[in-house]
Protein backbone atom coordinates (compact mmCIF):
# COMPACT_ATOMS: atom_id res chain seq x y z
CA UNK A 1 0.00 0.00 0.00
CA UNK A 2 2.86 2.73 0.49
CA UNK A 3 4.55 1.47 -3.09
CA UNK A 4 3.20 1.99 -6.08
CA UNK A 5 3.60 -2.01 -7.36
CA UNK A 6 1.24 -2.41 -9.78
CA UNK A 7 1.74 -6.66 -9.76
CA UNK A 8 1.28 -6.45 -6.12
CA UNK A 9 -2.29 -7.70 -4.70
CA UNK A 10 -4.29 -6.52 -1.76
CA UNK A 11 -3.73 -9.75 0.14
CA UNK A 12 0.26 -9.80 -0.41
CA UNK A 13 0.39 -5.65 0.30
CA UNK A 14 -2.21 -6.26 3.68
CA UNK A 15 0.56 -9.88 4.50
CA UNK A 16 3.47 -7.26 3.89
CA UNK A 17 2.45 -4.56 5.81
CA UNK A 18 1.74 -6.70 9.02
CA UNK A 19 4.72 -8.50 8.81
CA UNK A 20 6.93 -5.14 8.61
CA UNK A 21 5.02 -3.69 11.52
CA UNK A 22 5.90 -6.68 14.29
CA UNK A 23 9.33 -6.62 12.63
CA UNK A 24 9.07 -2.74 13.31
CA UNK A 25 7.69 -3.08 16.57
CA UNK A 26 10.16 -5.65 17.93
CA UNK A 27 13.15 -4.39 16.78
CA UNK A 28 12.62 -0.81 18.50
CA UNK A 29 11.13 -2.35 21.82
CA UNK A 30 13.84 -5.14 21.92
CA UNK A 31 16.62 -3.55 20.42
CA UNK A 32 16.33 0.28 20.15
CA UNK A 33 15.09 0.95 23.37
CA UNK A 34 17.92 -1.00 25.31
CA UNK A 35 20.64 0.08 22.99
CA UNK A 36 19.09 3.36 24.46
CA UNK A 37 18.71 2.70 27.90
CA UNK A 38 22.74 1.38 27.23
CA UNK A 39 23.79 4.88 25.42
CA UNK A 40 22.16 6.79 28.28
CA UNK A 41 24.13 4.89 31.05
CA UNK A 42 27.58 4.96 29.99
CA UNK A 43 29.29 6.35 27.15
CA UNK A 44 30.37 3.69 24.43
CA UNK A 45 31.21 3.48 20.99
CA UNK A 46 27.35 2.87 20.65
CA UNK A 47 26.50 6.34 21.43
CA UNK A 48 28.18 8.55 18.69
CA UNK A 49 25.77 8.34 15.67
CA UNK A 50 22.56 6.48 17.75
CA UNK A 51 20.94 9.92 17.77
CA UNK A 52 20.61 10.97 14.62
CA UNK A 53 19.39 7.53 13.83
CA UNK A 54 16.45 7.78 15.85
CA UNK A 55 14.11 9.60 13.58
CA UNK A 56 13.98 6.53 11.56
CA UNK A 57 12.75 4.00 13.63
CA UNK A 58 10.38 6.76 14.66
CA UNK A 59 9.59 7.37 10.85
CA UNK A 60 9.28 3.57 10.41
CA UNK A 61 6.46 3.23 13.01
CA UNK A 62 4.54 6.24 12.21
CA UNK A 63 4.91 4.75 8.20
CA UNK A 64 3.19 1.42 9.20
CA UNK A 65 1.72 1.32 12.24
CA UNK A 66 -0.76 3.72 12.04
CA UNK A 67 -0.61 6.85 10.46
CA UNK A 68 -0.39 6.36 6.44
CA UNK A 69 -1.73 2.67 5.66
CA UNK A 70 -5.29 2.67 7.60
CA UNK A 71 -6.48 6.22 6.90
CA UNK A 72 -4.85 6.46 3.49
CA UNK A 73 -4.62 3.25 2.22
CA UNK A 74 -7.16 3.09 -0.23
CA UNK A 75 -6.90 6.95 -0.85
CA UNK A 76 -3.21 6.26 -2.05
CA UNK A 77 -4.53 3.15 -4.28
CA UNK A 78 -7.13 5.39 -6.15
CA UNK A 79 -4.84 8.09 -6.61
CA UNK A 80 -2.52 5.57 -8.10
CA UNK A 81 -5.01 3.94 -10.54
CA UNK A 82 -6.13 7.90 -11.47
CA UNK A 83 -2.93 8.70 -12.13
CA UNK A 84 -2.09 5.48 -14.40
CA UNK A 85 -5.55 5.64 -16.33
CA UNK A 86 -4.89 9.85 -17.16
CA UNK A 87 -1.23 8.70 -18.18
CA UNK A 88 -2.61 5.99 -20.82
CA UNK A 89 -5.67 8.56 -21.75
CA UNK A 90 -3.30 11.34 -22.70
CA UNK A 91 -0.57 9.13 -24.22
CA UNK A 92 2.33 9.86 -21.75
CA UNK A 93 2.78 6.73 -20.13
CA UNK A 94 6.35 6.12 -21.58
CA UNK A 95 7.50 9.44 -20.45
CA UNK A 96 6.23 8.78 -17.07
CA UNK A 97 7.72 5.52 -17.12
CA UNK A 98 11.15 7.02 -17.98
CA UNK A 99 10.86 9.66 -14.86
CA UNK A 100 10.01 6.56 -12.71
CA UNK A 101 13.08 4.97 -13.39
CA UNK A 102 15.26 7.81 -12.11
CA UNK A 103 13.14 8.58 -9.05
CA UNK A 104 13.42 4.99 -8.00
CA UNK A 105 17.28 5.37 -9.30
CA UNK A 106 17.70 8.00 -6.69
CA UNK A 107 15.77 6.35 -4.07
CA UNK A 108 17.79 3.20 -4.61
CA UNK A 109 20.93 4.79 -4.59
CA UNK A 110 20.00 6.73 -1.12
CA UNK A 111 19.12 3.61 0.40
CA UNK A 112 22.25 1.36 -0.52
CA UNK A 113 24.45 4.63 0.24
CA UNK A 114 22.72 4.04 3.74
CA UNK A 115 23.16 0.32 4.18
CA UNK A 116 27.11 1.14 2.64
CA UNK A 117 27.39 3.55 5.95
CA UNK A 118 25.92 1.90 8.77
CA UNK A 119 28.01 -1.44 7.81
CA UNK A 120 31.48 0.32 7.53
CA UNK A 121 30.68 2.38 11.02
CA UNK A 122 30.21 -1.05 12.40
CA UNK A 123 33.67 -2.57 10.88
CA UNK A 124 35.19 0.53 11.97
CA UNK A 125 33.39 0.20 15.70
CA UNK A 126 34.56 -3.56 15.52
CA UNK A 127 38.31 -2.99 14.55
CA UNK A 128 38.99 -0.51 17.28
CA UNK A 129 36.87 -0.93 19.75
CA UNK A 130 35.64 -3.72 22.27
CA UNK A 131 34.64 -7.13 20.74
CA UNK A 132 30.98 -7.01 19.65
CA UNK A 133 28.69 -10.08 18.66
CA UNK A 134 28.75 -10.74 15.09
CA UNK A 135 24.83 -11.14 15.48
CA UNK A 136 24.23 -7.53 17.42
CA UNK A 137 25.85 -5.94 14.26
CA UNK A 138 23.52 -8.07 11.77
CA UNK A 139 20.55 -7.41 13.83
CA UNK A 140 21.98 -3.94 13.52
CA UNK A 141 22.09 -3.74 10.09
CA UNK A 142 18.69 -5.25 9.17
CA UNK A 143 17.03 -2.97 11.31
CA UNK A 144 18.46 0.30 9.75
CA UNK A 145 17.60 -1.36 6.31
CA UNK A 146 14.04 -1.62 7.13
CA UNK A 147 13.88 1.36 9.11
CA UNK A 148 15.07 3.63 6.03
CA UNK A 149 13.88 1.50 3.90
CA UNK A 150 10.41 2.32 5.25
CA UNK A 151 10.77 6.00 5.31
CA UNK A 152 12.03 6.39 1.97
CA UNK A 153 9.53 4.18 0.03
CA UNK A 154 7.28 6.18 1.94
CA UNK A 155 9.02 9.32 0.31
CA UNK A 156 9.37 6.78 -3.44
CA UNK A 157 5.74 6.48 -3.05
CA UNK A 158 4.87 10.18 -2.81
CA UNK A 159 7.41 11.13 -5.38
CA UNK A 160 5.77 9.13 -7.50
CA UNK A 161 2.49 11.00 -7.22
CA UNK A 162 4.60 14.18 -7.61
CA UNK A 163 6.19 13.43 -10.86
CA UNK A 164 2.98 12.06 -12.40
CA UNK A 165 1.45 15.57 -11.79
CA UNK A 166 4.35 17.77 -13.19
CA UNK A 167 4.07 15.49 -16.00
CA UNK A 168 0.28 15.78 -16.40
CA UNK A 169 0.58 19.51 -16.04
CA UNK A 170 3.71 19.31 -18.91
CA UNK A 171 1.46 17.65 -21.54
CA UNK A 172 -1.61 19.53 -20.47
CA UNK A 173 0.69 22.69 -21.45
CA UNK A 174 1.95 20.88 -24.71
CA UNK A 175 -1.67 20.11 -25.64
CA UNK A 176 -3.37 23.52 -24.89
CA UNK A 177 -2.24 25.05 -27.89
CA UNK A 178 -4.41 22.59 -30.39
CA UNK A 179 -7.09 22.52 -27.74
CA UNK A 180 -10.56 24.76 -28.79
CA UNK A 181 -10.33 27.34 -26.59
CA UNK A 182 -13.87 26.11 -24.95
CA UNK A 183 -12.39 22.90 -23.85
CA UNK A 184 -9.58 24.33 -22.06
CA UNK A 185 -11.85 25.31 -19.33
CA UNK A 186 -12.85 21.69 -19.09
CA UNK A 187 -10.23 19.88 -19.53
CA UNK A 188 -8.28 22.19 -16.82
CA UNK A 189 -11.18 21.56 -14.34
CA UNK A 190 -10.23 17.63 -14.80
CA UNK A 191 -6.48 18.62 -14.09
CA UNK A 192 -7.16 20.65 -10.93
CA UNK A 193 -9.22 17.78 -9.43
CA UNK A 194 -7.04 15.14 -10.29
CA UNK A 195 -4.18 17.16 -8.55
CA UNK A 196 -6.43 18.12 -5.29
CA UNK A 197 -7.10 14.57 -5.25
CA UNK A 198 -3.30 13.38 -5.32
CA UNK A 199 -2.33 15.80 -2.79
CA UNK A 200 -5.04 14.88 -0.42
CA UNK A 201 -3.91 11.12 -0.48
CA UNK A 202 -0.34 12.29 0.38
CA UNK A 203 -0.34 14.95 2.74
CA UNK A 204 -0.25 12.81 5.61
CA UNK A 205 2.77 11.27 4.24
CA UNK A 206 4.51 14.56 3.98
CA UNK A 207 3.50 14.84 7.18
CA UNK A 208 5.38 11.96 8.71
CA UNK A 209 8.36 13.19 5.89
CA UNK A 210 8.69 16.25 7.50
CA UNK A 211 8.53 15.32 11.20
CA UNK A 212 11.37 12.72 10.10
CA UNK A 213 13.14 15.60 8.82
CA UNK A 214 12.90 18.08 11.52
CA UNK A 215 14.21 15.87 14.25
CA UNK A 216 16.65 14.25 12.09
CA UNK A 217 18.61 17.90 11.84
CA UNK A 218 18.99 18.76 15.58
CA UNK A 219 19.75 15.11 16.57
CA UNK A 220 22.55 15.31 13.69
CA UNK A 221 24.14 18.11 15.49
CA UNK A 222 24.46 16.01 18.68
CA UNK A 223 26.16 13.53 16.73
CA UNK A 224 28.63 16.32 14.97
CA UNK A 225 29.32 17.39 18.50
CA UNK A 226 30.65 14.14 19.44
CA UNK A 227 32.92 14.53 16.16
CA UNK A 228 35.06 15.96 17.56
CA UNK A 229 36.11 14.22 20.66
CA UNK A 230 36.70 10.61 18.65
CA UNK A 231 33.44 9.48 19.54
CA UNK A 232 31.39 9.62 15.92
CA UNK A 233 32.93 8.25 12.66
CA UNK A 234 31.35 9.99 9.31
CA UNK A 235 30.01 6.64 8.57
CA UNK A 236 27.65 7.12 11.70
CA UNK A 237 26.74 10.67 10.50
CA UNK A 238 25.96 9.66 6.82
CA UNK A 239 22.74 7.39 7.10
CA UNK A 240 20.89 10.86 8.90
CA UNK A 241 22.18 12.81 5.97
CA UNK A 242 21.32 10.57 3.40
CA UNK A 243 17.31 10.70 5.13
CA UNK A 244 17.20 14.15 4.99
CA UNK A 245 18.50 14.60 1.56
CA UNK A 246 15.62 11.94 0.24
CA UNK A 247 12.76 13.98 1.73
CA UNK A 248 14.15 17.32 0.73
CA UNK A 249 13.92 16.02 -2.78
CA UNK A 250 10.43 15.07 -2.50
CA UNK A 251 9.21 18.74 -0.95
CA UNK A 252 11.36 20.56 -3.55
CA UNK A 253 9.22 17.85 -6.58
CA UNK A 254 5.83 18.45 -4.90
CA UNK A 255 6.72 22.52 -4.44
CA UNK A 256 7.55 22.89 -8.57
CA UNK A 257 3.84 21.28 -8.83
CA UNK A 258 2.67 24.75 -7.44
CA UNK A 259 4.85 26.88 -9.53
CA UNK A 260 3.99 24.64 -12.79
CA UNK A 261 0.07 25.81 -11.91
CA UNK A 262 1.05 29.17 -11.72
CA UNK A 263 2.48 29.40 -14.94
CA UNK A 264 -0.27 28.04 -16.93
CA UNK A 265 -1.91 31.02 -17.02
CA UNK A 266 0.72 33.12 -18.64
CA UNK A 267 0.69 30.54 -21.07
CA UNK A 268 -2.85 30.63 -22.36
CA UNK A 269 -3.05 34.21 -22.50
CA UNK A 270 0.00 34.13 -24.53
CA UNK A 271 -1.60 31.93 -27.08
CA UNK A 272 -3.81 33.04 -30.05
CA UNK A 273 -6.99 31.69 -30.51
CA UNK A 274 -8.51 34.24 -33.34
CA UNK A 275 -9.65 37.97 -32.57
CA UNK A 276 -12.95 36.82 -32.35
CA UNK A 277 -11.91 35.24 -28.87
CA UNK A 278 -9.99 37.80 -27.08
CA UNK A 279 -12.70 37.99 -24.55
CA UNK A 280 -13.16 34.32 -23.91
CA UNK A 281 -9.80 33.77 -23.60
CA UNK A 282 -9.36 36.57 -20.88
CA UNK A 283 -12.21 34.84 -19.27
CA UNK A 284 -10.49 31.68 -19.16
CA UNK A 285 -7.30 32.98 -18.01
CA UNK A 286 -8.61 34.84 -15.35
CA UNK A 287 -11.27 31.55 -13.99
CA UNK A 288 -7.51 30.08 -13.86
CA UNK A 289 -5.77 32.27 -11.83
CA UNK A 290 -8.37 32.41 -9.54
CA UNK A 291 -8.57 28.52 -9.53
CA UNK A 292 -5.36 28.53 -7.01
CA UNK A 293 -4.95 24.99 -7.98
CA UNK A 294 -1.65 23.40 -6.72
CA UNK A 295 -0.19 20.90 -4.32
CA UNK A 296 -1.60 21.58 -1.10
CA UNK A 297 -1.04 20.29 2.21
CA UNK A 298 -3.59 20.48 5.10
CA UNK A 299 -5.18 23.70 2.96
CA UNK A 300 -2.16 25.45 2.45
CA UNK A 301 -0.69 25.50 -0.92
CA UNK A 302 3.11 24.64 -1.12
CA UNK A 303 5.25 26.70 -2.68
CA UNK A 304 8.96 26.55 -3.59
CA UNK A 305 9.02 30.01 -1.57
CA UNK A 306 8.08 28.07 1.61
CA UNK A 307 10.56 24.71 1.14
CA UNK A 308 13.37 27.62 0.58
CA UNK A 309 12.33 29.26 3.60
CA UNK A 310 12.50 26.04 5.61
CA UNK A 311 15.51 25.13 4.21
CA UNK A 312 17.07 28.36 5.24
CA UNK A 313 15.41 28.37 8.67
CA UNK A 314 16.97 25.08 9.49
CA UNK A 315 20.65 26.27 8.07
CA UNK A 316 20.07 29.20 10.44
CA UNK A 317 19.56 26.73 13.79
CA UNK A 318 22.23 24.81 12.53
CA UNK A 319 24.81 27.66 12.21
CA UNK A 320 23.45 28.41 15.54
CA UNK A 321 23.79 25.17 17.50
CA UNK A 322 27.52 24.50 15.48
CA UNK A 323 28.27 28.22 17.12
CA UNK A 324 27.28 27.68 20.77
CA UNK A 325 29.03 23.76 20.91
CA UNK A 326 32.32 25.31 19.36
CA UNK A 327 31.92 28.08 21.80
CA UNK A 328 31.28 25.71 25.06
CA UNK A 329 34.26 23.66 23.66
CA UNK A 330 31.92 20.67 22.53
CA UNK A 331 33.94 20.36 18.98
CA UNK A 332 37.62 20.04 18.83
CA UNK A 333 39.36 22.24 16.37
Amino acid sequence: GLLPWDRLGHAASVAYQWIARCIIVAGVVLFFLPKACEAQATMCWRQPGFLSQVPLPVGALLVLVPVVPQQQQHSLEETFAVLQGVSLERRYEGWNMRQRRWDRAVFIFLWVGIMVAVAAYDCLAIDHGPAIPSANVIVHLALIALFSGAVLGLAYGTTFVCRSLRIMLDVFCCDVVQTPLGDVAHTWNLTQAVLRKASLSVENSLLVLCLVLAFTVPLLLVDVGALGEGGAPIPSLLPAVLVSTGVLYVLFLAATVSEQCAQVPALVNAISFGDSAEHERQQTVMYITHSAAGFYVFGTRLTFAMVIKLVYIWCIVVVGLLSRLVSVGGIDR
